[in-house]
């Protein structure tokens, strides 16, 4: 049975606290992108060493996820959570510090580590500390924070290394980390999930089929599809992952028992998550690289024209939050995926090797108003798809599939990019930039459609039971709470059925 301390500073000090240590961890998965040449040229090594310096990071974060979820439900949600800003925050430093390539990139990997411990556990301590009926408010302003830093991480990285030097995307941390610490620890209350042993077969099974899969699917562009390594990382991965599957629906205590996925809605939620990180991570990804490469702008320059896109979160997530309260999160997800694939389709078709930034302008802004209109409703809609005990898994699993989504994403893109065009020329990147958008624009729409898979209300209108949990954005009826058990209790009490 899962409990929870009295609360100790509230719910605005959780916003704050859970809405920063977000803000670094998603930040770090695109920051050093447009600090290699710096790297490279301070460091020395290959490429092969420049792009692990890239997915040593996004490796460990996307396999230890839900492990670090799991951790947090059995031994202390708070607790875990200064356990992973600490590492995080010592990886940091050490990155910064780091004397040569190598060291470097041991340094994120570990600083993957203590990411993924501490991400999945803020939305789960700050949906504990948060009344229900101003939760679509505080997933607004934490997804617009989260929103911000997943997409400025290039304009950050080549801010900070055009002006002062590469190590301070990495110094950026540390006084962030140092400050949370201690507030953490006296401002948050202490939550847990269920009270079942730590399922360590599920966890490498997990662990071992996200790693093969992801480090494929990054390997693949560099050394090919069809190599040994990458064909043996893929179909050991996906034997892994099937292996975990297997277990999930098998095991008396999984770590992810794969009966949630009866759920239409968190079902839908995650497949429409896994499609918008895909699209737009690779898109991101292509796109920051044209504005610098073929138009010719600095990496500052470059950035502060994506603002548009990138900054539209802060103004647009916290309305989509309380719309959400109103309407329920399935109308407004399903908005911003198909506003964010609009988006790409336009740049797609208007892209060319001297394109004026005003004919980018209306696809930058669809694709900012969507990308807003995503994060803080499909946050909603992750945590109210299971009952309160079993938030942990929730957030673990789809912030693991959101990473391997980016991952997926990128390695796709690039590939379809390298097949059409490549970097000899404006013209030759342009020709291979336009069909990969597009293919991100027809993905994010697919997540749309999955969006739209997502109960809108409950049939028979009635408070979940042991064998069913909450369907949609805010409670069992789409944003209206039954009369007889409240999302408050249940969070209150941790006395929650299984889902």
């Amino acid at each position: 049975m899962s409990q929870q301390s009295a609360r100790r500073g509230g719910a605005g000090w959780a916003l704050v606290i859970t809405s920063v240590a977000g803000f670094m961890a998603a930040l770090d998965n695109l920051v050093v992108t447009t600090a290699l040449p710096a790297i490279r040229e301070d460091l020395g090594g290959e490429l092969h060493d420049l792009e692990w310096t890239v997915s040593a990071y996004t490796l460990t974060f996307a396999v230890l996820l839900m492990f670090g979820a799991a951790l947090g439900d059995r031994f202390g949600r708070r607790r875990l959570f200064v356990v992973g800003l600490t590492v995080f925050t010592g990886a940091s430093a050490a990155a910064a510090l780091a004397p040569g390539i190598d060291s470097l990139i041991a340094a994120r990997a570990v600083q993957g580590v203590g990411a993924a411990i501490m991400m999945p556990l803020t939305l789960t301590l700050l949906t504990a500390a948060v009344p229900a009926e101003r939760r679509g408010m505080a997933y607004g302003i934490w997804g617009a924070v989260n929103g911000l830093a997943v997409a400025s991480g290039p304009l950050v990285g080549g801010s900070l290394t055009e002006h002062i030097s590469w190590q301070w995307i990495f110094w950026l941390n540390v006084p962030l980390g140092l400050a949370l610490l201690p507030l953490a620890r006296l401002r948050l209350s202490e939550s847990y999930g269920t009270g079942a042993p730590l399922d360590v077969p599920g966890t490498l099974l997990a662990s071992g089929g996200l790693f093969g899969i992801v480090y494929g699917l990054i390997r693949g562009p560099v050394d090919g599809w069809t190599g040994p390594v990458v064909l043996t990382a893929l179909f050991a991965g996906g034997a892994l992952l099937a292996g975990f599957v297997h277990h999930g629906i098998n095991s008396k205590n999984p770590m992810l028992p794969m009966r949630l996925f009866r759920s239409r809605a968190f079902s839908g939620i995650n497949a429409a998550s896994l499609l918008m990180f895909l699209g737009m991570f690779g898109s991101i990804f292509l796109l920051s690289q044209y504005m610098q490469y073929v138009l010719g702008y600095t990496p500052t320059e470059a950035g502060l024209r994506m603002l548009p896109w990138t900054g539209m979160p802060m103004l647009v997530a916290p309305i989509a939050g309380i719309l959400s309260d109103r309407i329920g999160g399935r109308p407004v997800v399903a908005a911003g995926l198909f506003f964010q694939a609009a988006g790409l389709g336009y740049l797609a078709s208007v892209i060319t090797a001297d394109a004026s930034y005003a004919v980018q302008l209306p696809g930058l802004v669809l694709s900012g108003i969507g990308m807003a209109l995503f994060f803080a409703p499909a946050s909603a809609l992750v945590m109210s798809s299971v009952v309160p005990k079993e938030h942990g898994v929730a957030s673990g699993t789809n912030n693991a599939l959101r990473e391997v989504g980016g991952a997926l994403g990128i390695a796709v893109m690039a590939s379809i990019f390298a097949a059409q065009g490549g970097y000899e020329s404006g013209q030759s990147f342009v020709d291979g930039l336009r069909p990969a958008v597009a293919v991100g624009a027809g993905v994010v729409a697919l997540g749309g459609v999955a969006a739209l898979l997502i109960p809108s209300r409950r049939r028979d209108g009635h408070a979940p039971t042991e064998e069913q949990g909450p369907t949609d954005g805010h409670g069992p009826t789409d944003g209206h709470r039954p009369k007889a058990v409240t999302e408050p209790a249940l969070v209150a009490t941790g006395e929650a059925s299984s889902h």
